[in-house]
């Protein structure tokens, strides 16, 4: 009976493997932080983050290898110590010496995001990877190069068995990799956090700037930048929030989200970007016009344009702007340094594995 059965577990391996049998990976789920007063995180059934994927997609994240002449990483212009972002530069310079058009975002708590980009052109964090590899203004490599380095590297054909398991290594399988890196990348750690734990209390002044942003008679800020019991500090969402004024959409610089869903309501509207870090990601706005927060909320204040595509939300815009008192902006400012993440920002497992 021994025999027998080991005689048909032969010829069944035999058979898989004639028949084009892939071995899969006994893989690590990656085990994320738990998260009080966060959405749910949304999850990519065609892409599960593991342990081995996460750590694969972090050497491909700080690896020059997919520049085309191998100079520029991802980290290059998405930096650590700068929540991922590229400050203090206004836009970043790629390979051909070109700066991009548009500021740098920084990268952090992407898993809960459904469009990418100050546009949303790209619908997942998958589809995102492909870009600034192959953009002429970024790292300006074809996918086809990129795929024949990673396939001659023995290093990396051992990491993606692993994370894996023996299968063909091509862009797709990259960008898996990178994306599910990127998804480790949560930001959860600030004094804003503590507090909602119940660690610490805030002084008077960060309570009082919380309330304010939080107030639609006031700083009104919580239609677009969650931060009462929704760690995100932002809705993912895009807003047009008067920056420049227009009349006519065909006068608006940048139609931004108008671009991608070729709607004229969408000209001028950018992605919503995250309370979170500010204080690490200067300068801000699309086009990097403002160099601080302070100069950010002046502009909330006392300088907002009414335009032909400005967000309903924007309750404030009538009027020029929040008009709040030089106390009270001295008040959101304490609030919104609350929010910033040093910890995320040193974080060993989010650094250059090249540099230990």
């Amino acid at each position: 009976m021994g025999r027998t059965f080991c005689a048909i577990t032969t010829i069944l391996l035999l058979a898989g493997v004639l028949s084009g049998f892939v071995e899969t990976p006994d893989n690590t789920p990656y085990v994320f932080p738990k998260l009080l007063f966060f959405p749910a995180m949304p999850t990519n059934a065609n892409n599960p983050v593991t342990v081995e994927g996460a750590e694969l997609g972090r050497y491909l994240f700080y690896d020059p290898i997919l520049s085309d002449d191998s100079t520029m990483s991802c980290g290059s212009c998405h930096k650590q110590e700068y929540a991922f972002s590229d400050a203090p530069n206004p836009f970043s310079k790629g390979k051909n010496g070109k700066l991009t058009t548009r500021n740098t975002m920084p990268l952090f708590n992407l898993a809960w995001c459904n469009e990418y980009f100050w546009d949303g052109r790209a619908t997942s964090l998958e589809n995102q990877v492909f870009e600034p590899v192959r953009s002429h203004d970024e790292m300006n490599l074809s996918w086809v190069a990129a795929e024949a380095r990673i396939n001659s590297s023995e290093f990396y054909h051992k990491k993606f068995r692993l994370a894996f398991g023996e299968t063909k290594i091509d862009s797709v399988m990259i960008s898996k990799a990178i994306a599910q890196f990127l998804r480790t990348l949560i930001s959860h750690t600030s004094r804003y956090d503590s507090l909602q734990m119940g660690l610490i209390t805030f002084t008077k002044d960060e309570a009082d700037g919380f309330v304010l942003v939080s107030d639609m008679t006031k700083g009104d800020c919580l239609h677009c930048h969650t931060s009462d019991a929704d760690g995100l500090g932002t809705t993912n969402k895009f807003s047009n929030n008067g920056l420049d004024a227009f009349t006519d959409v065909h006068q608006c610089k940048d139609i931004g989200r108008g671009k991608i869903t070729g709607a004229t309501r969408d000209y001028g509207h950018f992605r919503i970007p995250s309370f979170r870090n500010l204080f690490l990601t200067a300068p801000y706005m699309h086009d990097g016009r403002f160099k601080t927060v302070e100069e950010v909320l002046n502009f909330y204040n006392d300088s907002v344009k009414m335009n032909a595509t400005i967000d309903s939300k924007m309750g404030t815009a009538p009027h020029g702007g929040a008009h709040l008192t030089a106390e009270e902006k001295r008040k959101v400012i304490a609030f919104l340094k609350t929010m910033t993440d040093y910890s995320f920002a040193k974080n060993p497992d989010f650094s250059n594995p090249y540099k230990r």
